[in-house]
């Protein structure tokens, strides 16, 4: 500021102590400790000026008048604290209005303590300044602390996993960064690096920050500078290409709260940037006190910090007003005398008096509600702009009940999904409105040191080929080629090289990539919870859980007598039973009118057997006459027909499927048995069975999958394996080439299946996860499958798409409940011609009792039968034609 600026401040000061003189009120001094003749401080001093014209204006019957006297703390933290003494010493003050920084303040306050005189600050915005505990320090503006929760909400819902702050190396720009840090690690973002610029940096030391910057992968700073240096680092940092699209600058209210008062070369190099900004609620008075302003003051802005500057001077104008003009002297002691000016300040009688009515000063502000809470003012709501051409565009607010609004009387109880609920539509750095990723591989950064491990036993998911002439190694396999085929998935580019490692589990290299020797491990590596307690893992790429592998045998015993198996004993024993009974049914029912069951009684008793047994071909040699015997024999043909292609389908099954049952079915059955089990070398299986009550002697460890093939060959009883415990992935291999030999029974452990390592907070892990998800639901994922998978031996079905490559044929012997209803029908009808035929044949002769006569009688043909006169006329017919043959081919040959 000029020299007559100066002199025309004091000049209006001047005069106002004049006219308040000629009011006949106790005059009550205060002193004023700024940095005259910077920008803001001629704002503040003229707002201070008319707070105190306005209140006495509006209560002249006030028995105060407060004198102000302005000392020059000349931006200097030591003549901050002599100003402050000199004002105590000389001038008796009973309160102090200042100083501007924070750093001022902290000496400030120190001096007020001891002389028991109120400091009231409109601008230390600090934090570190409450943990001084000072009752005789007043705030009236807002810990700069009290944003970092509107910052959290900002980063919240753009979803940004990495945040880096950009501040000054003093106590202003540290004083954030603690409830900062705090309040991002409630939603799990990392704070990767800290930019920490000095506020007398030059431009090359801000340029050499701001290219580190550059090379890392982080894209989300959040600013808290004083407002003259904010603008030189944006100066460079649009030089240097920070301000293109995908970065992102968020501002704290130091910052965003002077954007109008800055001009447009400066407001050009912020173009995009969000602000946090106070939020001074519209009112009549406001808006009066605006145009007073514009009329009276037309070249200098006014800013939030005018608005405090008016609003502090009121409230200890009102608080004097309240305590009364009672013992305002300082009291020295003797002992005080002697020592130095510090240690020998005198103590205010009117200090005590004075912070009481401070604290309970209450009153609707310029700058909204006016209270001291716990000695400083407590916002709830804060302004979200976004930066222009034309200064910040507001696109939201935040409130301390709801979050993230549109608008302040945005009805709280609706649900938001995105960020467009949340806030108006956003122009990011680049002139995009495309979100910004918040994080990206620099292109002149260092490429991405991925570890694969060369010591893989199956080679489907990885192997390593070592090139001797070049030295260099190249690496191939599910795993890899999975891996390639989410980098192109990527919104962007990613450049890695992969480094072969060996000689390390993968414990051991999950572990390297905490301790940052490498930046991710691709390969086929299990997702634990162990594991995941040093560093984050993809979403899985592969199906998950741990699969009991065991041997499949025949259940079938193939013997001479296997032909028997198909049928129960009890329906062999049925069957044959019936054959007889049926075979005896027909003979009696044929015999007296059937001369084919006839004969010596040898003859008729092989026509039974013969009979009863050819029916079973279909194909009996004796005819069957009569009507209840045909009735029978359609009856047990059906019988018959119905057995023999039950019989015959049976015993095909039989001698033509395996009948594959595994030799053991669950793990309950290998801890009751106490045999040896195998589990993949190098793995994680075998803490897990431990746990699960294996004991280390009877674990087996296996490489390979012919390794494991050569165990389980062998069994328990020759030094092998009962059971193998492979991951599920590794059991598609194996069953896949030894689909004949064992069969996955079941699945003990759950585990999340292979998934790409990276270290903890890393914000490729949302990428790589989110890339993953649009290859799986891809075609890309089934062509790798079908390209590692499917051919290992076409024989072999999938185990995963078929589990059981072997099914089990179940068997079933054929028994009577299966037939059941057909013997019962044939029992019947049999039962039904026998009793026709004895009810007949002993109506022939009712008075005969005598069983030998009746067998006689039995044993006769039936004269009264009709089959018999049939066969008689049959009989008699082929007889007389032969003769009447012969008879008229003699007449013809003697004619002749």
């Amino acid at each position: 500021m000029k020299r007559e600026n100066h002199l025309v401040l004091i000049l209006l000061f001047f005069l106002m102590q004049v006219r308040e003189a000629q009011i006949t009120a106790t005059e009550v001094k205060i002193g004023i400790v700024y940095d005259v003749g910077m920008a803001t401080t001629n704002m503040s001093l003229l707002c201070i000026n008319m707070s105190l014209s306005d209140f006495y204006s509006s209560h002249p019957e006030t028995r105060t008048r407060l004198v102000t006297t302005i000392v020059d703390s000349k931006t200097d933290v030591i003549t901050a604290a002599a100003a402050a003494l000199d004002l105590i010493t000389n001038e008796e003050v009973k309160a102090i209005i200042g100083p501007r920084t924070s750093m001022q303040a902290q000496f400030m306050i120190e001096v007020g303590q001891k002389s028991q005189v109120p400091i009231v600050s409109y601008s230390a915005t600090s934090p570190f300044l409450a943990s001084i505990h000072s009752p005789y320090f007043f705030r009236a503006t807002y810990d700069d602390s009290s944003q970092v929760q509107a910052i959290k909400e900002i980063i919240k819902v753009f979803g940004w996993r990495e945040v880096a702050p950009v501040y000054v190396d003093n106590t202003f720009g540290e004083g954030i960064m603690p409830r900062l840090t705090d309040a991002l690690q409630e939603i799990n973002v990392h704070i990767p690096y800290r930019a920490v610029i000095s506020p007398i940096a030059t431009d090359d030391e801000i340029s050499l920050e701001l290219l580190r910057m550059m090379t890392l992968p982080t894209r989300v700073f959040v600013v808290h500078f004083f407002g003259l240096l904010a603008f030189r680092v944006f100066a460079k940092a649009k030089e240097l290409g920070l301000m293109k699209q995908g970065y992102v600058w968020i501002l704290t209210n130091a910052i965003s709260d002077v954007l109008s008062t800055i001009n447009e070369a400066a407001m050009e190099t912020m173009q995009g940037v969000l602000g946090v900004k106070t939020y001074v609620p519209r009112s009549d008075e406001l808006q009066t006190f605006r145009s007073r302003w514009k009329k009276q003051f037309p070249i200098s802005d006014l800013s939030v910090y005018g608005l405090w500057a008016y609003d502090a001077t009121t409230a200890l104008a009102l608080a004097i007003e309240e305590a009364g003009t009672s013992d305002l002297t300082f009291v020295k002691t003797d002992a005080m005398r002697n020592m130095s000016e510090l240690q020998g300040l005198g103590v205010s009688q009117y200090g005590q008096n004075l912070i009481q009515t401070l604290s309970k000063v209450r009153f609707k502000g310029l700058a909204g509600d006016f209270q001291f809470i716990k000695g400083e003012l407590q916002p709830s709501v804060f302004e979200i702009v976004n930066v222009n051409e034309n200064g910040g565009r507001t696109i939201g607010f935040w409130m301390k009940e709801h979050g993230l609004l549109k608008n302040v009387d945005h009805n709280p109880a609706t649900i938001f999904s995105t960020w467009q609920d949340r806030l108006r539509p956003i122009i990011w750095p680049g002139e995009t409105t495309s979100v910004p990723k918040g994080w990206e591989i620099p292109t002149n950064g260092k490429k991405l040191q991925i570890a694969v491990p060369v010591n893989n036993d199956f080679e489907q998911f990885l192997k390593a080929a070592r090139d001797s002439n070049t030295n260099s190694t190249t690496f191939t396999g599910f795993c890899i080629d999975y891996f390639e085929a989410v980098i192109q998935a990527m919104p962007y580019d990613v450049s890695y090289d992969f480094i072969p490692v060996e000689g390390v589990t993968y414990d051991t290299l999950v572990y390297q990539v905490n301790l940052g020797k490498y930046d991710a491990v691709v390969a086929d590596t299990t997702i634990t919870a162990n594991r995941s307690l040093y560093v984050d893992f993809s979403l899985p790429y592969t199906p998950s859980g741990i699969g009991l592998v065991v041997p499949v045998k025949d259940s079938v015993k193939r013997s001479s007598t296997i032909f028997l198996m198909p049928l129960t004993v009890e329906l062999w024993l049925i069957t044959l039973f019936f054959f007889f009974i049926i075979g005896l049914v027909v003979w009696i029912l044929e015999h007296r009118v059937n001369p084919a069951f006839g004969g010596p009684g040898e003859f008729q008793i092989s026509t039974i057997f013969w009979f009863a047994f050819s029916i079973m071909v279909f194909a009996p040699r004796e005819r069957v006459l009569s009507f209840w015997a045909r009735l029978v024999v359609i009856i047990w043909y059906f019988l018959v027909l119905i057995l023999t292609q039950s019989y015959t389908a049976s015993l095909a099954s039989l001698l033509t499927s395996q009948q594959l049952h595994p030799t053991i079915t669950n793990i309950n059955s290998l801890l009751a048995r106490g045999e040896l089990v195998g589990y993949q070398r190098s793995s994680f299986m075998s803490r897990r069975l431990n746990e699960s009550g294996f004991s280390q002697a009877s674990l087996v460890p296996y490489g390979s999958a012919e390794e494991c093939d050569e165990l389980l060959s062998k069994g328990h009883q020759k030094g092998g394996i009962s059971a193998a415990f492979m991951e599920v992935p590794y059991v598609r291999v194996f069953l896949g080439q030894y689909c004949n030999k064992y069969k996955m029974v079941q699945t003990p452990f759950k585990v999340d299946g292979l998934g790409f390592v990276f270290p903890i907070g890393s914000p490729l892990v949302a990428d790589i996860s989110r890339a993953i998800l649009k290859v799986k639901e891809s075609s890309k994922a089934i062509q790798l499958e079908n390209a590692w998978f499917k051919n290992i031996d076409a024989s072999c079905p999938d185990p995963l798409t078929n589990p059981d490559p072997n099914p089990t044929v179940s068997f079933r012997q054929l028994g009577i409940d299966s037939f059941w209803v057909l013997f019962l029908a044939a029992a019947i009808v049999c039962a039904i011609a026998l009793g026709k035929f004895v009810f007949y044949f002993m109506k022939e002769d009712p008075d005969q009792r005598n069983l030998r006569e009746l067998w006689k009688r039995f044993l006769q043909p039936d004269q009264n039968s009709y089959i018999n006169e049939v066969t008689k006329s049959k009989s008699t017919s082929s007889q007389v034609t032969p003769e009447n043959s012969n008879h008229e081919e003699t007449n013809n040959g003697g004619q002749s």
